[in-house]
């Protein structure tokens, strides 16, 4: 699940005070990676420069229409799309499915019906990986579903980029991972210059995994290339 909230969500809308809501709602529901845009313009042009994987279109736009938004997006991504319109006409509704948006909601709507909507669209765009989710490090354990460490008694919980990073090392156990690809997985394609903060991340998930963190057993640096998670009798 933690995946698919890191999917970058580009909200197009001319009421600004919509939009800060919008927001807000998916900030508060684990979705960092949202992109605001007052028009059609400026929405195309977030969408030729980010690799957004949801878009949130009003009807209404200041320079067009979202239908319209929605074709020339088309042409540029392949996205899903859910309109957020005032309107309620069922020609509306019809044309904008018909359009190959994925969901319609009708505002007012309740800030728990935005988030539904929005993870059974990416659930069922995107998919969830079936790797296991539970694994053990030193008689620690890791869970990938509740994205947390049980160490005895004690649970920790894992932030979003650590949950990422542990995830991807944990797909290519006893691999190595180059650094390109963690910063890949964990920032997107802006990736670039996230080196030292790859580092940073990696610090506090050791002091979480292992029984040292100063001399780790399983989240190995690899010199000059990235990481390995070294799991036993594998």
């Amino acid at each position: 699940m933690q995946e698919l909230k890191n999917k970058k969500i580009l909200i197009v809308d001319d009421e600004k005070e919509l939009l800060n809501m919008l927001s807000d709602i998916l900030y508060k529901n684990g979705f960092y990676n949202v992109y605001t845009t007052p028009d059609c313009k400026t929405a195309i042009e977030t969408a030729q420069h980010q690799s957004i994987s949801l878009y949130l279109l009003d009807v209404n736009l200041p320079d067009g229409d979202g239908f319209s938004l929605l074709e020339t997006l088309r042409k540029i991504s392949t996205a899903p799309a859910i309109f957020l319109t005032a309107r309620g006409e069922g020609n509306d509704r019809i044309k904008g499915l018909g359009l190959g948006a994925d969901d319609y909601i009708i505002k007012p709507f309740l800030a728990d019906e935005l988030i539904l909507r929005v993870n059974a669209v990416l659930k069922r765009v995107y998919g969830i990986s079936e790797t296991k989710s539970v694994f053990t490090l030193s008689g620690m354990t890791v869970n990938l579903e509740t994205a947390s460490v049980v160490k005895g008694k004690k649970e920790t919980t894992l932030t979003a980029k650590e949950y990422i990073l542990i995830k991807k090392l944990w797909e290519n156990k006893n691999k190595i991972v180059t650094n390109d690809a963690l910063c890949m997985a964990a920032w997107g394609e802006d990736y670039y210059g996230y080196e030292n903060t790859l580092m940073v991340h990696i610090r506090r998930l050791r002091q979480k995994i292992e029984t040292e963190p100063s001399a780790p057993k399983h989240l190995i640096t690899v010199k000059g290339l990235g990481y390995k998670l070294v799991i036993e009798n594998e």
